[in-house]
C-alpha cells in the first residue's frame, strides 16, 4: 500500500517503524490464522499457551475471575481453554499478546501505552459485540480489526516524534479533528497508516479496508455495509464510555456514538450489548 501525498522518506519511516515491534509470538500467529480458516484445535493451542507462562497464567487468571462465577478453581489451561472457547480465548489471548508486544517500545513525549491499550480493548470489544447484531461481512475479523484500528497512532509517534508532536499541539487548539491535522502535517491520517501496517502484516483483506476506512466507512465498500462501519461505530462507543486516547476524556453520554448507531439501526440494542461488554472489559481492564 502506498501512503498518498506522503513523503517517500516519511513512508519507509513509518513502515520502517514496524521493525521496531517484536514479531508475533507462535501463540499470535496461530490465533490469527485461525482467521483465514485454518485448522487450529483446542489442543494445539493449549500446548502453544502452556509454553508462555505469563500467558498461561493470565489465562487461568482470568477463567478464575467473577466474570465466570465457577465453583472450584481451574488450574490446567486445557480445561480453561475448554472454558473459554475458540471465539473468547482468540480474543483474549490477542488482547494480552498485542499489548504485550508493543509495551516496551519507545514512545513519544505524552504518549499513554494504558489510555492506548484500553481505547484498543474497548472498541475491539464492541466491535465484535456490534458484529453479532449486523450483518456486515467478515464478522469474526471484527474484534481483531477494533485491536488494530488505531496501531498507525503508535507508528507515527515511534517513527516521526517531532510530527507526532505538531499533530497533537494542532489538535489541541481546536477548530479541526485529528484527521485533517495529521494530513497538515503529514499528508496522510493515522487510519491509512495502520492499514498499511495490516497490509505488511498479511491480515485478512476485509481487516485491513475496516482499519483504513473506520473514520470514513462509507468510503470503504461503495456505500454498503462493511466491517469499517461497525468499528467506526465501536470506536466512537468507546469513547463516549469514557475510554479515549485523550488525558483529560470523560464519557460523553452518547454524544458521539449516538447518531451513528441510529443510522446503523442498533440503537435498541445498545443497553444490552453494554451490560455484556462491561464485564468482559472489567476482565480484561486488570491485565493491562
Amino acid at each position: 500500500m502506498t501512503l498518498v501525498g506522503v513523503s517517500p522518506v516519511c513512508e519507509n519511516q513509518l513502515l520502517r517503524s514496524l521493525d521496531r515491534l517484536p514479531p508475533f509470538s507462535p501463540i499470535l500467529n496461530r490465533l490469527l490464522a485461525t482467521l483465514a480458516q485454518e485448522d487450529v484445535s483446542f489442543a494445539n493451542l493449549s500446548e502453544v499457551i502452556e509454553k508462555d507462562t505469563v500467558l498461561a497464567g493470565n489465562v487461568l487468571r482470568l477463567v478464575n475471575s467473577a466474570l465466570y462465577g465457577l465453583p472450584g478453581s481451574v488450574n490446567s489451561v486445557r480445561h480453561a481453554v475448554a472454558i473459554l472457547g475458540m471465539v473468547k480465548l482468540r480474543n483474549v489471548v490477542m488482547s494480552l499478546s498485542i499489548s504485550r508486544m508493543w509495551r516496551n517500545v519507545r514512545t513519544p513525549e505524552g504518549w499513554s501505552s494504558a489510555r492506548f491499550n484500553l481505547h484498543s480493548v474497548a472498541t475491539a470489544i464492541l466491535s465484535d459485540l456490534l458484529a453479532q447484531r449486523l450483518p456486515a461481512p467478515y464478522p469474526e475479523g471484527a474484534f481483531v480489526a477494533g485491536l488494530m484500528h488505531d496501531i498507525g497512532k503508535l507508528l507515527i509517534g515511534i517513527a516521526l516524534p517531532g510530527e507526532f508532536g505538531m499533530i497533537r499541539a494542532r489538535f489541541e487548539l481546536g477548530g479541526c479533528s485529528l484527521e485533517e491535522c495529521e494530513r497538515e502535517v503529514l499528508g496522510t491520517t493515522h487510519a491509512a497508516v495502520s492499514g498499511a501496517a495490516l497490509q505488511k502484516w498479511n491480515l485478512p483483506s476485509p481487516i485491513q479496508r475496516a482499519v483504513t476506512f473506520h473514520h470514513t466507512p462509507d468510503q470503504a465498500n461503495h456505500g454498503q455495509l462493511d466491517l469499517s462501519h461497525v468499528v467506526h461505530a465501536a470506536d466512537q462507543l468507546a469513547i463516549d464510555l469514557g475510554h479515549g486516547l485523550a488525558a483529560s476524556c470523560e464519557a460523553q453520554q452518547g454524544k458521539l456514538s449516538e447518531q451513528t448507531l441510529e443510522n446503523l439501526g442498533v440503537t435498541r440494542h445498545v443497553p444490552r450489548l453494554l451490560e455484556q461488554f462491561q464485564p468482559e472489559f472489567e476482565s480484561l481492564q486488570g491485565f493491562f
